[in-house]
Formats: structure tokens, sequence, C-alpha cells
């Protein structure tokens, strides 16, 4: 079941599924949250297409443009056009003269999780939990030897430390 529903706040619609079962919902544009038992319903269906329809006719309607809306193809029918017009991305790719596969393997690469590389503040933090004796110069070359440069690794240990994710205490320092 689905809703177009109003804020008496700030009059935003917005659609809420299952308003039957759920005891509040939160105003998509200022936040405030409602009892759904209260909120206004301006109109209900069972079908998402049919809820969103009316929500735009209501929409609409309130900027009295009831007219130029009726000219308007239904939602669905204007989402099928968009995803027939133009050209996907691999023709894109392929007609600016890049290679649409490796192209697809470098994005998996990258979602896959298979890099191992880390960022500067773990490579930093590691070295201060690695380190024997973690003073700022035992840390900063354990941290260059992993990759960070050496004015980098001392900007991130001050950083850390005024963020409260390190203390330094005596010239050593520590996770907190």
């Amino acid at each position: 079941m689905y809703a177009v529903v109003g804020c008496n706040e700030c009059a935003a619609m917005w659609l809420l599924s299952d308003p039957r079962t759920s005891d509040s919902a939160t105003c998509p544009r200022c936040g405030k949250t409602h009892q759904t038992a209260k909120l206004k319903r301006f109109f209900e269906s069972e079908d998402r297409a049919a809820a969103r329809e009316a929500r735009a006719a209501l929409l609409a309607k309130k900027r009295g443009e009831s007219a130029a809306f009726a000219e308007v193809d239904h939602v669905s029918e204007l989402e099928r056009a968009v995803e027939d017009a133009g050209i996907d991305d691999r023709e894109y790719l392929e007609a600016g003269g890049i290679d649409a596969d490796a192209v697809d393997e470098a994005g998996a690469r990258a979602e896959g999780g298979g890099s191992t590389s880390r960022t500067r503040t773990e490579i930093v933090r590691d070295a201060v939990e690695a380190a024997a004796e973690p003073t700022e110069e035992n840390v900063v070359a354990r941290a260059t030897e992993h990759g960070v440069p050496a004015e980098a690794a001392r900007e991130v240990l001050t950083k850390l430390t005024r963020r409260g994710e390190l203390s330094e205490s005596r010239g050593r320092y520590r996770v907190v």
C-alpha cells in the first residue's frame, strides 16, 4: 500500500509505503516527524506507479500547472523514453576511443575490494600501534617505509592528536 501524504509544517508531499503499519513518518523536506495516523492522505493505492502519478498531478495542481501536466505522458512512459534515448555507456566510451572492457575490469577491481591500499591516516595510526617506541621520529620513519611522505606523516600525527584519536605524552604517541 502506498499513500501520498503531506506535511502540515512545510506543505511537502511524499510517498509513504505501508501507511497502515508504520507508526511515524519523517518529512523529507523539513525533517518533522509525524504520526502516520494523523497525516492527511491525498491518495492511496496498492500500485506504486499510480501513487507516484497522483503525487505528480497534485503537485502540478498546487502550482497551477494542471493543463501542462495533462499534456505530459505518464511517469512510467517518460522513464521508458529516457532509457531509450541517447547511447549507452559502452557506445559512448568506444566512440571516444576508450576500451570499454578495460573500463569494466577497472571498475570490477575497484568495487571488488581487491585493492590492499590504505589511507595515510590508517598507515600512521598503524605505525603508532606497531612502533616499540612510538616517538614522532619512529612513527614517521615507519610510515615513510609504507609510502607516506615524512611531512605528510607529521601532519597526520598532528591532526589525529587534535581530533583526540591519538594522545601524546612526553614525546610518545598512543592510540586512544
